[in-house]
């Protein structure tokens, strides 16, 4: 077997999209002094720092950014590969607050349950919502993104990959799918 690579988005369509949730944020917070951006490592801490810079562009407010671990907070920690967990980083209370959780990629909806259950930590926000910039279907929790960059169908044993220039090098978003070799 190998691996069949589809480009989902290249790295202009990437930029594109972010700006428009960035708008989509603007226009959906009301009072942006009351607005968290909270990535979830690794590339929705990534991805919520590309959001807060597009925001301050378009709108010339500071908007705070958080980082949250979720790691201890997985209910399927046996079944995944563990890793070095990060350090979380909110800086300010969450009561009362807009937050927007930001991830990569949706799929079950386990990671989303978790982050519910770390923020809390951090305060009583007065409203969470989520953004995602790619849902790829397949939820087992009743877990739904206000903000999404880009619906893909996909098949539970495909893949999708998020890069970032950051840290991989380059933007873009790719679908792994396993095909068989002829012979």
């Amino acid at each position: 077997m190998s691996t069949q690579i589809v480009n989902i988005l290249s790295a202009e369509e990437l930029r594109r999209t972010v700006n428009r949730l960035a708008s989509q944020i603007i226009e959906q917070s009301g009072d942006l002094s009351q607005l968290v951006l909270v990535g979830i490592y690794t590339r929705g801490v990534v991805l919520a720092q590309l959001l807060v810079r597009q925001i301050e562009v378009l709108e010339q407010v500071s908007v705070p950014l958080g980082a949250l671990d979720i790691t201890f907070y997985r209910d399927d920690l046996d079944q995944i590969e563990l890793r070095t967990p990060a350090k979380s980083d909110i800086a300010c209370d969450l009561s009362g607050k807009t937050v927007i959780l930001v991830d990569d990629v949706i799929y079950k909806g386990r990671t989303i349950r978790a982050a519910l259950n770390a923020v809390t930590e951090y305060g009583r926000p007065q409203v969470i919502r989520l953004l995602v910039l790619v849902d790829r279907g397949h939820r087992e929790l009743p877990i739904h993104p206000d903000f999404i960059g880009k619906h893909l169908s996909t098949a539970s044993e495909e893949q999708v990959k998020v890069y970032f220039q950051d840290i991989d090098g380059r933007d873009g978003v790719e679908l792994m799918r396993a095909s068989k070799s002829d012979g």
